[in-house]
């Protein structure tokens, strides 16, 4: 999606894109990952993405369980130490944040830095918001991205629970 104009798919009247940009949560995205899992829809899947020295591109696939807004410029995330992900964001200290969300595409650049807790077994970061865009067109509305069900959800939930704890942690450890 673009901020171009562009025909519908019959080839009539005017098409554009919306986009907004941001610096700060919009409300509605930081009540989705406010941490009390009640904000995201079934299934939300969120895509972080950071670039390794090679250039290429690690991602890591991550729920409303595993990311926490603690205020208006923050994200706090959680991954596995050994994952290639955690070494490319730990490398370049940067990350990008995509995902769907009410009925647009997000995309959140982050600055990131990893904060060490005792006893956690996740690597955790906390990130600043660099810029973030939301983007909408007129023709289409956008219905979902990458969805999951839980298996488990008593066990996934009480460890979303407990991830969230060690964000709120990480985030109070970064400030």
């Amino acid at each position: 999606m673009s901020d171009d104009a562009s025909p519908n798919s019959e080839g009539m009247g005017d098409s554009r894109a919306s986009q907004a940009v941001f610096d700060e949560w919009p409300p509605n995205l930081r009540a989705l990952f406010d941490g009390t899992l009640t904000g995201a829809p079934h299934g939300f899947t969120a895509s972080l993405c950071a670039v390794d020295s090679a250039g290429r591109i690690r991602t890591a696939l991550l729920s409303a369980g595993e990311l926490l807004a603690p205020d208006a410029r923050t994200l706090c995330f959680a991954l596995w130490p050994s994952s290639r992900t955690v070494q490319a964001i730990v490398s370049s200290g940067r990350a990008t944040l995509a995902f769907v969300f009410d009925e647009a595409f997000h995309q959140v650049q982050l600055d990131v830095r990893r904060v060490t807790l005792d006893g956690v077994p996740l690597a955790c970061f906390v990130g600043s918001i660099e810029s973030g865009e939301i983007q909408r067109v007129a023709y289409a509305r956008l219905t979902g991205g990458i969805a999951f069900e839980l298996t488990d959800a008593e066990n996934v939930l009480a460890r979303w629970r407990q991830q969230i704890d060690w964000l709120t942690r990480a985030a109070s450890a970064a400030a």
